[in-house]
């Protein structure tokens, strides 16, 4: 399932937003990713939510953090 109006902020060498993104693997989910190594891509997540901690799921506009809370976010999109 693909979730429109979501963005994920997120760095491949974070331990958390690996366990965020198995998650989605496995339930199905896709969504935009953004790499915050990419120029750029780090500051736009400042200027959303006001800080670099990754992963972070913006939902239309609005920043959401922490791992688990991301995973029971999306855990109602799962099939």
């Amino acid at each position: 399932m693909y979730l429109q109006d979501h963005v994920l902020y997120m760095r491949k060498s974070c331990p958390y937003c690996v366990k965020v993104l198995r998650f989605m693997d496995g339930a199905g989910i896709t969504l935009d990713l953004r790499d915050t190594t990419h120029p750029g891509v780090q500051n736009d997540l400042v200027c959303i939510g006001g800080k670099r901690q990754v992963p972070c799921l913006v939902i239309n506009g609005k920043a959401m953090y922490e791992s688990d809370d991301i995973i029971d976010y999306l855990r109602q999109y799962s099939a």
